[in-house]
């Protein structure tokens, strides 16, 4: 089964009066490519988060957008006073001469003084989090294997089409042999005294060379190979890749026996197919 490395997912949720949403896009890449922006809340789990998003995003590059804000005054502000009368005196001390409001603009700015509550992250509203998180993997999940599937009906096609031009390759086969016994017959008339036992040895060599059945056969079973593989195999982009890579050897190799016009428009029209195959490919995950 075919997933994309292409997909995107999205979870919101509540959290006493704060609405918490986290995102993810992924495009293609040869490796996990993990970028995370996270609210500075939740900067403390962002090592467990990057975890849990790596064990199932598997491949591909990863955005994960993680924000919280207020819908509502979640926020009670508490003043340390003793602390701020603590730093006025000092201030005071230190300039005797200022007044006391002077003091009080300076004392506030001071490490500690003011505190909120709901500052820590409690384990429940970690719960949440984690919940969101398995939210969007699962649609970034579905979304994938939609999109794979997608993939995986076009590059059938690209397949199919590849191996009917394959197919096509057979009436030329003995037309190629022939055009090149005569063209070899051709020349030799210009010449006195051939000798015919040479000349069938040599005609044989070439035919030999020249044979592309083998280049056909492996081609077909490379063509069959990625649609197994395709079909049956979960995470199989790379593999499918090396198939695709060998897909193309053999192609190249039939154009450069082909020794015939069509034969060589045939082989124009599987690279076309294959290069459609490969950029595909790069998307498989």
């Amino acid at each position: 089964m075919v997933l994309s490395m292409t997909g995107f997912g999205r979870a919101e949720g509540m959290y006493q009066g704060r609405k918490i949403s986290v995102e993810l896009k992924s495009l293609n890449s040869k490796t996990l490519d993990l970028n995370m922006k996270v609210a500075s809340r939740y900067r403390e789990k962002e090592f467990e988060l990057r975890k849990l998003l790596q064990e199932r995003a598997v491949r591909g590059k990863l955005d994960c957008y993680i924000n919280v804000e207020a819908t509502e005054d979640v926020q009670e502000v508490k003043i340390n006073q003793p602390l701020v009368k603590a730093y006025m005196q000092e201030l005071k001390s230190l300039a005797s001469d200022g007044p006391m409001f002077e003091y009080l603009k300076m004392a506030v700015r001071m490490p500690e003084v003011l505190s909120s509550k709901g500052q820590d992250l409690e384990a429940e509203e970690w719960n949440v989090l984690q919940q969101l998180a398995g939210e969007a993997l699962q649609r970034l999940e579905d979304f994938r294997r939609e999109e794979g599937s997608n993939l995986s009906k076009e590059i059938a096609l690209n397949i199919e089409h590849i191996a009917q031009s394959l197919s096509k390759v057979d009436p030329y086969e003995s037309q190629r042999i022939e055009m090149m016994k005569e063209k070899y017959q051709a020349t030799l008339q210009e010449f006195e005294n051939v000798d015919q036992t040479r000349f069938y040895q040599e005609l044989a060599y070439y035919t030999e060379k020249l044979d592309i059945s083998e280049e056909k056969v492996r081609l077909s079973q490379h063509l069959k190979y990625y649609l197994e593989v395709m079909q049956l195999e979960e995470h199989s982009g790379k593999k499918l890749g090396f198939i695709a890579q060998e897909i193309g050897r053999e192609i190249n190799t039939l154009g450069s026996k082909a020794n015939h016009s069509e034969i060589q428009k045939l082989v124009v029209e599987m690279k076309d197919e294959l290069e459609k195959i490969k950029e595909q490919t790069l998307n498989i995950l």
